[in-house]
């Protein structure tokens, strides 16, 4: 059986946010074995799965993200909707735009230091959008 639920996450500032719980309490009844398919429906935003143990990881992975895409490259094109929105596409397809999730007795299956995050590359973005495919 398949079942899909959309949903909206609350608006959050730049940086990477553990969302694991705010996307677990929009989730139904999750069966005893199945697969939770994730995907943000946005182009400036990412998802992944990661460290959820340490803040710092949070940081670490902001600020590398930024060292390896900058903004204000001058050979960028797409520019009329502000110097952060360029690379926040290009951030957003190199992290991808769904992940997957085994399901076993009832729960998400996640390792222990594993988090489900947002990667949020926008300086001013609101809440985004997601859609969650629930296979049993």
């Amino acid at each position: 059986m398949i079942s899909q639920h959309a949903f909206q996450l609350r608006a959050r500032s730049r940086g990477y946010h553990i969302i694991t719980d705010e996307v677990s309490q929009q989730l139904p009844d999750l069966p005893q074995t199945g697969l939770l398919h994730l995907f943000i429906q946005h182009t400036s935003a990412a998802i992944t799965i990661n460290e959820n143990a340490d803040p710092d990881v949070l940081v670490d992975f902001e600020s590398i993200f930024n060292h390896i895409v900058p903004e204000e490259l001058p050979f960028l094109q797409h520019t009329i909707e502000g110097p952060d929105d360029m690379p926040a596409h290009i951030k957003a397809a190199m992290i991808g735009n769904s992940l997957t999730v085994p399901i076993t007795n009832g729960r998400l299956n996640l390792g222990t230091w594993q988090g489900i995050y947002l990667c949020e590359f926008r300086n001013r973005a609101s809440g985004r959008h997601l859609v969650a495919t629930v296979y049993s």
